[in-house]
């Protein structure tokens, strides 16, 4: 159980991380969310909360609270981006912890079965497949 917890957290985190990356790296003369890319502008690939719902046949009240959940998580970590009060350490310990909030908000969303494949899916897309970056290594 504990294991399957720190995948999920690893695995969205990647994803976010991903996510926040590309932010920082897009043009400043267009608005986030207009960079082009595969799936649409701004998705580069990733899924938006429609296209989570139809793949994991979410119920209507799951889909309320996935949108929400997913709406909140880009706040915080636009917010988060744009503080400039905090280092960058602080930044990733930051971006950690609100990853984990997001994993255990997926977890009582989704049924175990729709978890499970809500991670494959992540695991899929996640760094180094499909629509995402190779990871870099750390400097030791």
């Amino acid at each position: 159980m504990t294991k399957t917890i720190a995948l999920v957290a690893l695995v969205a985190g990647s994803l976010l991380a991903g996510t926040a990356l590309q932010a920082q790296d897009a043009p400043k003369d267009k608005p986030h969310g207009a960079q082009g890319g595969p799936g649409g502008p701004g998705m580069r690939g990733r899924p938006n909360a429609d296209q989570i719902a139809k793949e994991l046949s979410l119920t209507d009240e799951q889909k309320t609270k996935l949108k929400a959940a997913l709406e909140d998580q880009q706040a915080k970590m636009k917010a988060l981006r744009e503080d400039t009060s905090l280092s960058a350490e602080d930044k990733k310990a930051k971006a950690k912890e609100l990853r984990e909030g997001m994993q255990a908000k997926m977890k009582e969303i989704l049924t175990p079965e729709q978890l499970t494949k809500w991670q494959a899916m992540q695991k899929n897309r996640g760094p180094g497949g499909p629509g995402g970056k190779p990871e870099k290594k750390a400097k030791e």
